[in-house]
């Protein structure tokens, strides 16, 4: 069976591979995504790159939800990058930046599921459709995964928090 991606297609899906792999690396590497490392904006660039190829890809000939889907995760980016700069947010810009940033790779998971259960193997996909059943449950386990890693990473920053001594304070002993 021939293969049904255009040349762009072809192309996104290498970059979009790339992407979440380098989502996954920061994760495991840092615990986090963090846009101030070279993992991180390796990610950023990578998905940036991921999204924008997107957009022409219309495989229905109109605009669909994954577009959508790209331009929530563009601006999520940009959020995530800068929320820890904005005096607003000073506080609590660190869980901020990680619950954002995650966010940008749990829905680019999405596409990434559906996707593939609906094209390989290409002789007989795994899954008819997005409404398919297996793919509704493998959204729920990545849901769970994510709210998970969101519980891990808020746990982790606290306790990380609690340990640091502020500038002022004087140990003792």
């Amino acid at each position: 069976m021939p293969n049904h991606l255009s040349i762009l297609g072809i192309i996104h899906t290498a970059i979009s591979v790339l992407a979440l792999l380098a989502g996954a690396y920061c994760l495991f590497n840092d615990g986090k995504i963090l846009p101030s490392n070279s993992r991180g904006r390796q990610y950023i660039w990578l998905t940036v790159l991921t999204c924008l190829t997107s957009f022409p890809i219309m495989k229905t000939g109109h605009f669909t939800g994954a577009h959508g889907l790209g331009i929530i995760v563009l601006v999520l980016l940009i959020i995530g990058t800068y929320i820890k700069n904005i005096t607003l947010f000073k506080k609590v810009g660190d869980y901020l930046q990680t619950v954002i940033m995650s966010a940008t790779l749990f829905l680019s998971c999405i596409p990434a599921i559906v996707e593939t259960l609906t094209r390989l193997p290409i002789s007989h996909p795994i899954a008819s459709g997005p409404n398919d059943p297996l793919i509704q449950k493998c959204l729920g386990v990545l849901a769970l995964c994510f709210f998970a890693g969101i519980i891990y990473q808020i746990i982790k920053i606290r306790s990380a928090k609690k340990s640091t001594p502020l500038s002022g304070d004087i140990k003792l002993g």
